[in-house]
């Protein structure tokens, strides 16, 4: 069995790029800053998420380029609400680029099964999620054809996505 990176890991050694494709409308719905959103709570992502920041933050500083994509059924769920309010603070903060691309709008896209991380375009981290979106396990993919297909994938989503700040969410 393969040894999976910790995120840490994966950062620091990445040279170049980070791209992150998201395709479910909902995750971890179980996650306190999820439930504390939902109650009506403020979320300071610099609080909740403070060792991402710091992460994503230094790679962009080191030169790293950080790209999140994420596909989305319309109207939006709770969660993909949720995500879309803290991703200011969080993502763009920590200085990742963020785009939305309605699911209607990825009909014609190739798509992998899963959502994924792909590094410096060699290293895939498959993220493995059960039905109710929490994580079931992390998976190290090094096959060319499959970093391939995600490079392809994440590239076609991003140029029909919309960038975070021109996004409005229905």
């Amino acid at each position: 069995m393969t040894t999976v990176p910790t995120f840490e890991e994966l950062f620091h050694n990445c040279q170049r790029s980070a791209v992150h494709l998201e395709m479910r409308d909902g995750y971890m719905k179980s996650d306190p800053a999820f439930i504390d959103w939902s109650a009506g709570r403020t979320i300071e992502p610099a609080q909740r998420w403070g060792d991402w920041l710091r992460l994503v933050s230094e790679s962009t500083a080191r030169g790293v380029e950080v790209r999140r994509a994420r596909i989305v059924s319309e109207p939006i769920s709770a969660y993909i609400r949720f995500e879309y309010e803290v991703t200011e603070g969080l993502n763009i903060a920590a200085g990742e680029q963020v785009r939305w691309l309605s699911r209607r709008d990825a009909t014609s896209i190739a798509l992998p099964g899963n959502d994924f991380w792909l590094f410096d375009s060699g290293l895939v981290l498959v993220n493995h999620f059960d039905g109710d979106g929490d994580s079931l396990e992390h998976e190290v993919v090094t096959d060319p054809e499959v970093a391939k297909l995600c490079a392809s994938a994440f590239e076609a989503v991003w140029e029909r996505a919309v960038p975070h700040e021109a996004y409005r969410p229905v």
